[in-house]
């Protein structure tokens, strides 16, 4: 089953639920957010692009959490954290810390990067890996502490 099937089934099975509406909202705001993309590309997007838009959103919704909190709306916060929560469930298995490392020393050495000039070389390598599996700032952290100490 695709996952844009799986949001299909799972939106009917919460709607069925009517106790079920932060999910019924979040898929529609999934779905939506991939049919736009689908329009945009025209074409029907595969599951690692699905994946992108999915992930996207959660980066949407940690983005805005500060502010939120700096305006004192800790309901919504909490709504957000939520939310954030159910869309991972449909993201892959995310890398730990030591996994994501790992795979910065091998593209560090397959690259040859020397210092923190030869960071773009590495993202670009370490970001087609770790692509829905990791997010994108703890990589760039990692990336800059590791051509660092280099």
């Amino acid at each position: 089953m695709s996952l844009k099937e799986s949001l299909s089934h799972d939106l009917k099975a919460a709607m069925k639920q009517r106790d079920e509406k932060l999910k019924v909202s979040v898929i529609r705001l999934l779905k939506a957010a991939i049919q736009y993309e689908e329009k945009d590309k025209r074409r029907e997007l595969s599951d690692e692009e699905v994946i992108e838009v999915t992930a996207r959103e959660i980066k949407k919704r940690q983005e805005s959490i500060p502010d939120y909190q700096r305006a004192g709306r800790e309901e919504t916060v909490k709504q957000l954290n939520e939310e954030i929560e159910f869309l991972r469930t449909y993201l892959p298995q995310q890398l730990t810390e030591e996994e994501i490392r790992s795979l910065i020393v091998k593209a560090i050495k397959d690259t040859g990067a020397q210092g923190t000039k030869d960071m773009g070389k590495v993202m670009k390598v370490v970001i087609t890996q770790t692509r829905g599996r990791a997010d994108g700032k703890l990589v760039n952290n990692l990336v800059k502490q590791l051509l660092v100490t280099d």
